[in-house]
């Protein structure tokens, strides 16, 4: 069985910061792809920031500039650094990872319950 769990979600105030991690724990072979996604009430699930195994990244364009994604693959463990929120950035930020199953050598993505994030003054 495979786990992905977020932590960090909070209330914060425009202009503030704030920090999400992901561990992934299970039965894992490999970890690929991680990213950050999320959805705010009424809308659809977007992307917030990708990166691969390899550290290459790519951000959804409304946060480019504003959040930085990083891993540890040592940790089995994805970051989301967010600066500069905005009210619009509310929503249950979700962590996503495309790995394979030690038990049945599949790759498939899977997902976290997700994080709440809430900026308002």
């Amino acid at each position: 069985q495979v786990q992905l769990v977020e932590s960090g979600g909070d209330l914060v105030q425009p202009v503030g910061s704030l920090s999400l991690s992901c561990a992934a724990s299970g039965s894992i072979f490999s970890i690929y792809d991680m990213g950050w996604y999320r959805q705010a009430p009424g809308k659809q699930r977007e992307l917030v920031a990708i990166i691969t195994s390899g550290g290459s990244t790519n951000y959804g364009d409304s946060v480019k500039g504003r959040f930085t994604i990083s891993r540890d693959n040592s940790k089995k463990r994805v970051y989301l650094q967010m600066n500069t929120l905005k009210p619009e950035d509310t929503g249950v930020y979700y962590c996503k990872a495309m790995l394979r199953n030690m038990l049945t050598g599949r790759v498939n993505d899977y997902w976290g319950q997700g994080t709440q994030v809430t900026v308002s003054a």
